[in-house]
């Protein structure tokens, strides 16, 4: 799975819109669409805080484990 294919399965197992992500991570909705379809990556800060939003790893969301 891709990471964009892995923040997707987290949001929506969540039953979380990309604005609700989009407003915890303090970024736009038109970014977290860009990450969910592989046209662009997260940046570090973002990543640490959905591992804590979705209660997984930054490893677990960067697909370095399962």
């Amino acid at each position: 799975m891709s990471i964009g294919e892995i923040i997707k399965s987290l949001r929506v197992e969540k039953h979380m819109t990309q604005t609700e992500l989009a407003s915890l991570l303090f970024t736009s909705q038109d970014t977290i669409s860009l990450w969910e379809r592989n046209k662009s990556l997260p940046d570090v800060k973002s990543v640490i805080k959905m591992a804590s939003i979705f209660n997984v790893s930054t490893d677990y969301i960067l697909g370095v484990e399962k």
